[in-house]
């Protein structure tokens, strides 16, 4: 962003974190996309959502070895992004029913860059298949507003086989959560949080406990976390 300014300013930042780096639920892309957004906000809203998009996936780059709008794109944006593609990037903005969301963190780290090198160099074509389906299935549900499709489409046949058994419990958490009331869910990011959506809160909160109940009979710290899909994006908050 300075860069691009051609102008001879600088910035101080004071990040104070309340999201465990390795916890899977996007803490570098937190860091990355708010101090792109608040340089911006100094700067009278100089760039474009895009642009403040590009800024911070250095910063997920930095992290992750990985040059990705994943996370990035959803915190500057608000609500369900689709990143069509990095090179040109495109986000396509994606309407959603209203949703639930429980995530359980356990407390142990699965490291992004670590959580890359075990997954498979190739893939079959019925996997890459199923999968294009699933992705093709959950972006109409959200469209349609149809919770079934979005339940029936949240499966990852290519990633979740092999990361999930980085993550004690998880195949505990994911079938007691839906039989609970979730739709579905999966590894959150790169684990080894794990989310659940629901499509009213009385479920979210029943999955809590069953996220919960998992955790204790492991004896695994953890924390839950019950919330809605936030339209919004980043913010800043009386002048802060």
């Amino acid at each position: 962003m300075m860069e691009k300014l051609n102008n001879p300013i600088g910035f101080e930042l004071t990040i104070e974190k309340h999201i465990k780096p390795g916890s899977g639920i996007g803490s570098s892309a937190a860091s990355a996309a708010g101090a792109a957004v608040a340089a911006n906000e100094l700067l009278n809203k100089q760039f474009s959502k895009e642009e403040l998009v590009q800024f911070a996936m250095n910063g997920e780059k930095l992290a992750s070895g990985v040059k990705h709008a994943d996370n990035i794109a959803p915190c500057i944006y608000g609500g369900v992004t689709l990143i069509r593609s990095i090179h040109p990037l495109d986000i396509v903005q994606v309407p959603a029913p209203e949703l639930y969301v429980t995530v359980v963190h356990p407390q142990i780290e699965v490291r992004t860059s670590d959580a890359r090198q075990i997954l498979k160099k190739q893939i079959l074509l019925k996997d890459a298949i199923k999968q294009w389906g699933n992705v093709a299935g959950l972006v109409a549900g959200f469209i349609k507003n149809d919770y079934d499709l979005i339940g029936r489409s949240l499966e990852d046949v290519i990633i979740e086989p092999v990361r999930s058994i980085l993550i004690p419990g998880f195949d505990e958490v994911k079938s007691k959560s839906k039989e609970a009331g979730a739709l579905g869910g999966g590894i959150s990011g790169s684990g080894p949080s794990i989310f659940m959506l629901s499509k009213d809160e009385a479920s979210a909160k029943a999955v809590e406990g069953v996220m919960q109940e998992t955790y204790n009979k492991i004896g695994i710290d953890y924390n839950t976390y019950v919330t809605k899909i936030n339209g919004e994006g980043v913010r800043v908050v009386n002048g802060e």
